[in-house]
């Protein structure tokens, strides 16, 4: 038996290719679906966030590869994304799943929603039945480890979210965030943690716009803002200084011919732009209007590397931890897959 990891991730490919294989939350029972009638595929979680689209597969098939499952659930893979995609057999997974849990291979490292969306994407796979005996226990194994990492060890200091590292961007762009007027298109996790970090770094000024006003109001209710319906966010631009954007569109919701008639009543002031979302909110063309100024996840990754130095020695010791527990996994595959299976060691389990 193999458990495979194949996927796309920050450290592998720019945000234009990784959005293009962005699965949203709503879409996970269609595209599991299509996973699960893989004929070599014994189990699967799928795993889409705004840096990674990773499958973690239990298959019979020891040659399963990476382009033709793509294939299968995207359709037809551009030639140049083969090189993005990675693979990775049972050891590798293992750790992989581990260090992903903890907040190891995020773009900020130590972030803490990475662990929220690992768990949401394991009890979305056993609702529709593409789990068993061995993801679940993986997964299991993952939880645990990822609270033994945040409880003992100080990973998490510092800025730990995509949010918090765009508001250091725009603290970086407006020393005083407490004379900013913010705005924030989206109410979900990450507009939720941004908000609330605006919020604990003096903004005083802070709109919160949503498709769902409910939403909105709610979240502006717990961060202090105001929440203005998501139909009437143009009218707010005329003084705005950040635009903060994390919806959950299937497409770019800010474009130049939108935002060019709101610019007009601006008189030169400029707009500053941070797409947090993937897709992204902000289509190309925007990056030529004169006066704004867009950052996307990419641009936040060259911040976030500022902070990586801080905690390299901390990543050691929790590397530590996870190896450890890699090492506990694979004696239970061998204890209980092997009796289960009715094989030896070498015939079910490949540890590459």
């Amino acid at each position: 038996m193999n458990i495979f990891c194949f996927g796309i991730s920050h450290q592998t490919a720019s945000l234009e290719i990784r959005e293009r294989f962005a699965v949203a939350h709503s879409a996970l029972p269609e595209f599991l679906t299509k996973l699960i009638r893989v004929p070599a595929i014994g189990e699967v979680v799928l795993l889409s966030t705004c840096n990674r689209t990773e499958f973690y597969v239990v298959s019979h098939d020891a040659h399963l590869a990476a382009e033709p499952l793509f294939e299968d659930i995207f359709g037809k893979v551009r030639p140049g994304d083969c090189q993005h995609l990675f693979r990775l057999s049972l050891v590798q997974t293992v750790r992989h799943l581990f260090r992903v849990a903890s907040g190891l291979e995020s773009m900020v490292v130590g972030e803490t929603e990475i662990f929220g969306q690992v768990k949401r994407a394991y009890e979305e796979a056993v609702r529709l039945g593409a789990t068993g005996k061995i993801l679940n226990r993986l997964f299991q194994k993952a939880f645990h480890v990822g609270k033994l990492v945040r409880s003992s060890m100080a990973i998490t200091r510092g800025s730990v979210s995509v949010g918090s590292v765009a508001v250091d961007l725009a603290e970086q762009i407006f020393s005083h965030l407490s004379e900013c007027k913010v705005m924030i298109l989206g109410a979900g996790e990450t507009s939720e943690k941004t908000a609330k970090c605006l919020q604990a770094r003096g903004a005083q000024q802070i709109f919160v716009a949503n498709r769902s006003f409910e939403r909105a109001a709610i979240l502006a209710e717990q961060t202090g803002s105001r929440a203005i319906r998501f139909n009437e966010w143009a009218a707010e631009f005329e003084d705005l200084d950040i635009l903060i954007s994390s919806t959950s569109a299937p497409h770019a919701i800010l474009t130049a011919e939108k935002l060019q008639p709101v610019l007009r009543t601006r008189r030169d002031r400029p707009l500053f732009i941070i797409d947090l979302a993937v897709p992204r909110d902000v289509a190309p063309d925007v990056h030529h209007l004169d006066g704004v100024f867009v950052y996307d996840l990419d641009s936040l990754q060259a911040i976030a590397a500022q902070t990586l130095q801080t905690r390299k020695d901390e990543a050691e010791r929790c590397e530590e931890v996870i190896l450890k527990q890699v090492d506990e996994f694979q004696l239970w595959m061998v204890r209980n897959c092997a009796a289960t299976l009715g094989s030896t060691q070498s015939e079910v389990l490949r540890f590459e």
